[in-house]
This record gives structure tokens, sequence and C-alpha cells, in this order.
């Protein structure tokens, strides 16, 4: 006799897999009144995580990053939610509503662009919040440098020849600390993702090309996942050229790795991960 656990019921047959992931679960239960603070991701809606989803859709209101997050994300919000965009409100204005509605009983929806925990305002929220003993959960988006790898087809840690990934800026209106000057986070040579400096690419170009080679590949990456994504991949000598050329001046990234070499060059080095020569817990027989 057939094990039930791992035959496929003649009830099965034919329904898709996203209708049998449903039916396994019951109805979504309320959610608890508190604020949600949610990576919205790059700008594609379809990024948007399945959670994130499932609080826009029981969200009262939503606080949305208008500036930075395509109004497409906002369909998954439900038709009664009020929705309230912030570009040209400070913390003074959405936190004492969000402290408002939380203390009423509602759900409260906080639509941030990548990921809460790259260059957003999740430290200060998270404070007046805590300060006001509102409640909240942080729910996770995917960043812009993810984004780019993917739409790039690269992986960023390309094995024997680069294994770490940085995350940083440019300094300016917000001082970098000394210890992160960007020529000293270049010396590393790494796979480093440049946020929020297009209008200081004049000055990150030079300290870069203090480590990495001029002909080291540059993707220049303009509004990910929006409808006029743009991007570039171009020497680290031309970055600055391209970017007055094209006009950037916000919501921009540059990805700077020695992995886009790599794939331009189709570059045969592997992991060793998979390899049959690499003996590991769940695959003890190759040979060492």
């Amino acid at each position: 006799m057939s094990d039930p656990n791992t035959e496929t019921s003649e009830d099965e047959i034919g329904r898709s897999p996203a209708q049998l992931w449903a039916e396994s679960f019951p109805a979504n239960p309320r959610l608890a009144a508190a604020v949600y603070l949610i990576g919205a991701g790059p700008g594609d809606p379809d990024l948007l995580t399945v959670k994130a989803r499932r609080i826009l859709q029981q969200a009262d209101l939503v606080l949305v990053a208008d500036s930075l997050v395509p109004p497409q994300v906002l369909q998954w919000a439900r038709a009664e939610a009020e929705v309230v965009r912030t570009a040209d409100k400070t913390l003074e204005d959405t936190v004492p509503l969000m402290i408002a509605r939380v203390q009423a009983g509602q759900i409260v929806a906080r639509l941030q662009s990548g990921d809460p925990s790259l260059y957003s305002t999740l430290h200060e929220q998270r404070q007046l919040l805590a300060a006001a003993q509102i409640p909240i959960e942080v729910v996770p988006g995917i960043s812009a440098f993810q984004a780019a790898a993917a739409r790039l087809q690269v992986e960023l840690t390309v094995p024997e020849l680069v294994q770490t990934v940085i995350l940083t800026r440019s300094s300016g209106r917000t001082a970098m600390p000394e210890s992160e000057a960007l020529a000293s986070l270049a010396a590393h040579k790494a796979s480093l993702c440049l946020y929020l400096s297009a209008r200081h690419v004049e000055k990150a170009q030079t300290e870069l090309l203090r480590h990495y080679p001029s002909d080291t590949g540059v993707a220049v990456c303009f509004r990910l996942g929006w409808p006029d994504e743009k991007i570039w991949v171009v020497p680290l000598s031309e970055i600055s050229d391209l970017t007055h050329q094209e006009n950037l001046t916000r919501t921009t990234l540059y990805v700077i790795s020695p992995a886009l070499n790599a794939a331009k060059a189709q570059s045969t080095a592997r992991s060793r991960l998979y390899s049959s020569s690499h003996s590991r817990l769940f695959r003890s027989d190759a040979t060492s």
C-alpha cells in the first residue's frame, strides 16, 4: 500500500501550487494592532514578500514613501485602507499618526524602499515608537544590490576571485565615520555596492580608482524595478561621465565588482560545494 503522505491524491491533480498552498492553511487571522515596518523592495511589486502582502491586505493605514516606492506596490493594500504618502512629510508628521492609530486598535503598515536594515529611518522610528510603547514588527525586503545582481545575472562572490560584498555610500549631508572612508573600503577590492552617491560621483570615482583597476566593471543602476529602469555596465573610469550624461542625481546604485569582469570573460571558476572532488556531509563518496 502506498504512503498517503508521498502520493498525489486525485483531488490535487490539475490544481496549481498556489491553490494547494492556499488550501493548506486556514484564513489568515486578524493581525495584532501594531506598526509593521515593511521593506517594499527596489520597485518591482512582484518582489514584495508574501508576508508583506498579507499585512497590506489587512492594514487599516498604509504609509508609503511615495518618492521611492512605486504606486504599483499599493495594489496589495485593501480597498478600504487609508493611504498616506510621506515624501513631503517628516517623522514629526507621521509617527504621531501611527501611534494614534495603533492605540485605537488599528493595523499600520509603513512601506519603505528596499530593506529596512539599510539606509532607512528604522532606527529613529523604532526609538520614537518604543517610547510610546507601540509594538512594531520589521518585515525584510529585497535590497537594490540584490535586485541588481539578479538583473545582471551575476554572483557577487565568485570563487577564487571575490568573496566579500561591501554595502556603503559616499559621504554627503550624512557624514561617514572616518574609519569607513570609501578609499579604505575600496582597498579590499571586494564587490562594493555604492548607494546614495550619484551627486558625489566624481569624488567617489577618484577614491575608488586608488585601489580598483580603471577597467573594473561597474553596473550603474537607475530606478531598479521601476518601469523606467536603466542599467549600464561600464569601466570604473567612465562612471562619472555616464552619470552626468544621463543626468542621474538620485535612485542610483553603483555596483563595482571584479565579478562583472569575470562574467564578461566567462570565467570557469566554480564553487567546491557542488564539485565532484569535494566531500561533504551530504555527499561523502566524493574523491578528495
